[in-house]
């Protein structure tokens, strides 16, 4: 079985496969006798992030101490749990369209991935009914490159438990888990989805090239 893989985009690779997978940078041109503007793709990487710090502006310096084995460090005491652990960390949808989606790719021509991403796919509904599990589709879909299912989970404890699983059990296949999080005020819901497939995606196996063209801007 291949080793596990967990990555996230780098922004220049992200940004090259962008410009080549969507070409489509503003340009005069004719329509109707009338002169237009092509609709610009949105760029993720335009987006502004919140330092991870907010709220803890005034918290006090960081123990430098190591643990016992020497090399971890020994971090702050706080009251509790974080409550990331009971429920999904906001933008993330808590309604039912679910927190994350689980997409599990095949090599449709390939009849040994074929048969055994049919296999987990049966395995996986026979594990985890309580989970939202698709059709498992014959070929590419959407901005999909590839063959795929689709799975859909709800809480912190589904996905921790899935993803945990799904790392062993998906053998030779890839899978992007993406967020899916929810439209701020003033921005376009395609930009948040193009966001949230490739600056927030996480990557298990090999990563493949998404086609962009379903979240462009509709003119």
């Amino acid at each position: 079985m291949p080793a596990l893989s967990i990555s996230t985009p780098s922004r220049r690779h992200a940004r090259l496969a962008l410009s080549i997978s969507c070409s489509i940078a503003r340009a005069p041109g004719r329509r109707d006798d009338k002169t237009y503007t092509r609709l610009t793709m949105p760029n993720p990487w335009d987006y502004k992030y919140p330092s991870p710090l907010a709220g803890f502006e005034d918290a006090p310096p960081l123990p430098a101490d190591t643990n016992e084995d020497g090399k971890s460090l020994v971090n702050p005491p706080r009251d509790g749990l974080s409550e990331a652990y009971r429920s999904f960390t906001r933008p993330l949808k808590t309604d039912r369209r679910g927190g994350f989606d689980i997409h599990v790719y095949y090599l449709q021509q390939n009849p040994e991935q074929a048969k055994y991403a049919r296999e987990l796919w049966e395995r996986i509904r026979r594990e985890f009914p309580e989970l939202r599990v698709y059709k498992f589709w014959d070929g590419p879909i959407g901005p999909h490159p590839v063959a795929m299912f689709e799975v859909n989970v709800f809480t912190p404890a589904q996905f921790g438990a899935f993803v945990a699983w799904l790392a062993i059990w998906r053998g030779p296949l890839s899978a992007l888990i993406h967020p899916n999080t929810s439209v701020p005020e003033g921005e376009a819901a395609n930009e948040v989805e193009l966001r949230d497939h490739t600056e927030r995606a996480i990557w298990m196996g090999e990563r493949l090239p998404l086609d962009w063209a379903p979240f462009r801007p509709h003119e």
